[in-house]
C-alpha cells in the first residue's frame, strides 16, 4: 500500500490508482469526490494550476499544501 508524507497508509482505491500511474492530486480530489473546479474553489487556486499539478507539471510546495489542507489533510501530506 502506498503511503502519503509522514508515513499516512492510502485507501487502496487510492493507492491502486497511484500504483497504475495517476497522479496523487487527481486519485485523491477524485476519492472525495471533487472535481477540478470545486477544488479550485475549495483551496483557492486556478483550475489550470491544479491541472498543471495533476499533469506533473507543478509541485509548487504552498499549492500542495492548500490542495492538502481543502482535502483535510495535514498540510505537508502531498510533500516529499
Amino acid at each position: 500500500m502506498s503511503h502519503l508524507r509522514n508515513d499516512q497508509t492510502l485507501p487502496e482505491s487510492i493507492a491502486a490508482a497511484v500504483a497504475a500511474g495517476t497522479n496523487i492530486v487527481r486519485a485523491l480530489r477524485e476519492s472525495f469526490g471533487y472535481s477540478i473546479e470545486e477544488l479550485a474553489l475549495t483551496c483557492g487556486l486556478a483550475t489550470d494550476e491544479i491541472g498543471a499539478i495533476e499533469a506533473g507539471e507543478d509541485a509548487e510546495p504552498t499549492r500542495l499544501r492548500r490542495i492538502a489542507s481543502a482535502l483535510g489533510l495535514p498540510e505537508d501530506a502531498l510533500l516529499g
